[in-house]
């Protein structure tokens, strides 16, 4: 299992975004797993991202938003960020 982000783990922000892509992927019928391995990111680093552990890197939003067919506009609207 990934190790949390020290500094940022659980920021509120990370929380919300973490919580508005589980929303979606819920919404989207999609698995942890499959989103993952769409995003092109290990399901365990995925894991973590929703839980608001990590701070995830541009580029790794920006593969979920797409996976999840989204902007990144509109996963951050999502997460009212």
């Amino acid at each position: 299992m990934p190790t949390p982000s020290p500094r940022h783990a659980n920021h509120p922000d990370l929380v919300a975004l973490g919580a508005a892509i589980r929303r979606v992927r819920l919404e989207r019928g999609l698995s942890q797993e499959e989103l993952a391995y769409r995003s092109e990111i290990d399901r365990a680093y995925m894991s973590s991202i929703e839980r608001g552990q990590q701070n995830p890197g541009i580029a790794s939003i920006l593969g979920v938003a797409r996976a999840l067919e989204l902007t990144a506009a509109q996963l951050m609207a999502a997460a009212r960020l």
